[in-house]
């Protein structure tokens, strides 16, 4: 039998894999500099983890300037914190003002160098794509993150993650059980209360529980500020005395503190501090129950560490999420095998042979736009180089 050969497609600048904010960006950056590309992405749309995943109280948890993507700011009538739908706007209006074009419903399966010819190999389900430059912008959160939790098929009731929340309307006087204290596990939690559901968070570890604002000013504004004139240590110090001020001592509620520090701790490890939106009021008024880790699923709740047991009629795993490079990108140099790059910020958006890398930062938005300007300076300039060596040839010729 005659093995199925690929279509193959030699594309005239990057290929880019992924148009979610990272992706979109770096194209915008490209276009900029007179460099074409070609955008895989495996959904129907833009920004599918905001249009598909997120629930629907969703906002931005910094403010809109540390989120602009480059060469286009949001609106002056945006708020200081944009609603999931403004955001999603705002993407498609940046996509529209730079003619970014996906080409939509293309997973790639597998990409790898090819040594012989000095291209990248791109395969999606119908086609080989062949190019001198890959730019992964898959993302950090590109797959959501479910735990294996002994018991959990025994549960009777659903169990999803919150990549399928999308309100606490429906579960409204029902006993939900949420698992993961981070900003997604906290604002579930929050939504839920709003709409008359019985939430009992899950606080396994240790986490830094912060304002959003500390006298009208940002957390992360004004932890910014700080750093231009102090060490991050102290930075530290001077957030968490502003946080024990505003919110209390969340140790009493529940919510331990990790010994190192906010920011450094976000350096260290990428997780990111609790920005509070009113879960930790909740918590307080006690309607948001913080109960400790799990033991076992049972088939009507679950089992704790501390030996009680609780009956529930829901599960939402608010886990998170993890890249999905290691499943497609062959023999790189670039990233480790959890799919995040071997350097840290700020040195890891570039790898060998034409691989570069756009938000995997941990630093939002931001690390990804300070990437996508330095990706796509790198490339244009292998470009030019390119183009006046075609150009010389042409004349001698």
């Amino acid at each position: 039998m005659q093995s199925f050969q690929p279509t193959v497609k030699c594309i005239h600048g990057p290929i880019i894999v992924g148009a979610g904010p990272s992706g979109i960006a770096v194209a915008a950056c490209l276009k900029q500099t007179g460099v074409p590309s070609f955008i895989l992405e495996r959904t129907d749309c833009i920004a599918s983890l905001w249009q598909k995943w997120c629930y629907d109280r969703m906002s931005l948890h910094l403010p809109k300037d540390f989120c602009e993507l480059p060469f286009m700011g949001f609106p002056e009538s945006f708020p200081k914190y944009p609603t999931k739908d403004q955001f999603v706007s705002y993407l498609k209006s940046y996509a529209e003002k730079f003619s970014i074009s996906p080409e939509f419903n293309q997973t790639v399966v597998a990409a790898n160098f090819d040594q012989g010819s000095g291209l990248w190999v791109v395969d999606t389900a119908e086609l080989r794509y062949v190019t001198r430059w890959l730019v992964v912008a898959t993302g950090e959160n590109a797959v959501p993150v479910m735990p294996e939790i002994h018991g959990i098929e025994k549960f009777q009731g659903p169990v999803f993650h919150t990549c399928m929340y999308k309100s606490g309307a429906e579960f409204r006087n029902k006993r939900v059980l949420v698992i993961g204290c981070g900003n997604s596990g906290m604002e579930v939690s929050f939504d839920l209360c709003l709409h008359n559901a019985n939430p009992h968070l899950v606080v396994r570890n240790s986490a830094h529980v912060m304002p959003r604002e500390i006298l009208g000013i940002s957390t992360y504004s004004l932890a910014m500020a700080l750093l231009k004139f102090l060490p991050l240590t102290l930075v530290d110090k001077v957030l968490l005395t502003c946080a024990n001020l505003i919110l209390g001592q969340t140790e009493k509620l529940g919510l331990r503190r990790p010994k190192t520090g906010p920011l450094e701790l976000k350096n260290a490890t990428g997780k990111t501090p609790v920005l509070d939106i009113g879960a930790l009021h909740q918590i307080k008024a006690g309607k948001i129950q913080v109960v400790s880790g799990v033991k076992e699923i049972t088939s009507t709740g679950a089992k704790f560490v501390d030996g009680y047991e609780r009956h529930y009629e829901c599960i939402i795993m608010a886990t998170g999420y993890q890249s999905n490079v290691p499943s497609w990108l062959k023999g790189s140099d670039l990233f480790k095998e959890d799919g995040m790059p071997k350097l840290p910020f700020p040195n890891g958006w570039k790898g060998e042979k034409g691989l570069y890398a756009v938000g995997f930062t941990r630093r939002g938005l931001s690390g990804a736009s300070s990437d996508a300007v330095k990706v796509a300076k790198d490339i244009a300039d292998q470009w030019t180089v390119t183009n006046r060596t075609k150009q010389t040839i042409i004349q001698i010729n």
